[in-house]
């Protein structure tokens, strides 16, 4: 896989900025294909950190409906990405 195409992009939730302040981990979402080792790769090529883990989250596609029409919500891969000691990332800066 392509590095751009393992992660797709921050999610910015009352949950992954509590694990921001609190242990230096990240909350991001990923490609529903991409393992840990390419998660890792993927962060470390890109925004030039240190990675210490990864922890995977898969949420399956839910069940939605629109008046008497039924479809499938979409499914998607979470990934807690643990920083070493020392490392900082700020997807936004003075915002």
């Amino acid at each position: 896989m392509k590095v751009y195409s393992i992660i797709k992009k921050p999610l910015f939730t009352e949950k992954g900025t509590a694990l921001k302040e609190s242990g230096n981990k990240l909350l991001i979402e990923v490609d529903l294909r991409a393992n840990k080792i390419e998660i890792k790769s993927a962060m470390e090529e890109l925004f030039k950190v240190k990675v210490d883990k990864v922890a995977t989250i898969k949420q399956h596609a839910k069940k939605k409906r629109w008046g008497k029409s039924v479809g499938m919500g979409s499914a998607r891969k979470k990934a807690v990405v643990t920083l070493k000691k020392g490392e900082k990332l700020d997807f936004i800066e003075g915002a």
